[in-house]
């Protein structure tokens, strides 16, 4: 059998309107089963994967029931949640605990007995309460920031190693490494929070600028040895003035110097010359005290002296011969005396002599005692 084409005509494919993942029908089926020379079963058109409508009932029923399906089957309100014995639901409930919770956590808080209560009210400075209960209202009307007014903190500048030096200048041209630590506390909790931006930055740099001002007024001695008293008070009065200029709302407590020395490059030198000013120190004492004995021995001679000039005024005679006789007395008086009279020479008896060769030896005695 043979079909002519037309080359210039379009080429139509009879599809019965129906498109490959069509479902088939009866006529189809039968029509298949006709054209089927060996009469068994017809072949099963393709399925389409995506359309849920042709898959397998095995497969729905393992894959359990859906989300929606779980909560329909709750019968509750919403969000899936049981009803309660009335039949209202729970949410109004619910909602109320929540704001009541947030009502009492933002409006009451604790003030402790060492700390301030700074309160912004949207935003702006409200007011600042002491240690105890205090109310506010709720979040985010009225905010509360508790501060430390009563903590001592520390500032430390430089540091003992030399990898920091923290170097000065002194009056003298010299210069020395210092570290030393700055103690302070809040005074005013409205200016700490609201005045300065970086409070703990803004007394470091302050102290810094003190310090090398107050330096500059000692010369290298007086600032590594008798004069770091004066320069923590001086310091300390320059910080305080600065500060409250600046309203910073901080209240400095101290500084306390831990090193004042000069640079490593120099420090062995100067250890030396340190070392040699206090030996002169040193001999400097030793002779002002030498001196002291020699002017007090000298005006005891002469307080003496003039009590012997008002005597000798009276009786002049007398006043020598004893200053005579008190004198061989003090020459003569522990050696051996010979007596050469004129007109001859009479024998010398050694009477002292004898006297030392007749006197007993005597023992040395130990006297021992009992301890109480």
């Amino acid at each position: 059998m043979s079909k002519k084409i037309d080359k210039q005509g379009p080429v139509t494919l009879a599809t019965d309107g129906k498109g490959p993942w069509d479902s088939p029908d009866s006529s189809d089926t039968g029509a298949a089963s006709s054209s089927n020379g060996r009469g068994g079963s017809p072949k099963p058109d393709p399925v389409n994967p995506w359309d849920p409508s042709t898959e397998p009932a095995a497969r729905a029923r393992s894959r359990g029931p859906s989300l929606e399906e779980l909560l329909r089957r709750k019968g509750g309100g919403f969000g899936g949640l049981p009803q309660r014995p009335d039949g209202k639901s729970w949410w109004p409930l619910l909602i109320g605990a929540f704001f009541a919770l947030w009502l009492i956590w933002t409006s009451v808080h604790r003030i402790g007995p060492e700390q301030e209560g700074v309160v912004t009210q949207l935003g702006k400075y409200a007011r600042t309460v002491q240690p105890g209960i205090q109310f506010t209202l709720p979040a985010p009307i009225e905010n509360i920031t508790k501060i430390d007014t009563r903590q001592i903190q520390t500032t430390s500048i430089g540091s003992p190693k030399a990898s920091s030096e923290n170097l000065v200048l002194t009056r003298d041209q010299s210069i020395i490494d210092m570290a030393y630590d700055v103690r302070w506390s809040i005074k005013d909790p409205e200016l700490y929070l609201f005045q300065l931006d970086s409070p703990q930055d803004t007394v470091k740099e302050v102290a810094e600028s003190a310090m090398r001002a107050a330096v500059a007024n000692f010369d290298l001695t007086q600032a590594i040895g008798p004069g770091r008293g004066a320069i923590e008070l001086e310091v300390r009065r320059r910080m305080q003035q600065v500060l409250d200029e600046y309203r910073a709302g901080v209240l400095v407590q101290s500084i306390s110097i831990r090193q004042s020395d000069p640079p490593a490059e120099v420090n062995d030198a100067f250890r030396e010359v340190n070392a040699a000013q206090q030996r002169r120190e040193s001999y400097l004492n030793d002779a002002r005290a030498y001196a002291s004995r020699v002017t007090e021995l000298a005006l005891g001679e002469t307080a003496e002296f003039d009590k012997i000039y008002v005597q000798y005024r009276e009786a002049p005679e007398v006043t020598k011969r004893r200053l005579y006789y008190e004198t061989m007395e003090q020459v003569l008086g522990k050696v051996d005396k010979t007596i050469v009279e004129t007109g001859g020479v009479t024998p010398y008896l050694p009477i002292p002599e004898f006297q030392k060769r007749a006197a007993p030896k005597t023992e040395p005695v130990t006297v021992t005692g009992n301890k109480q």
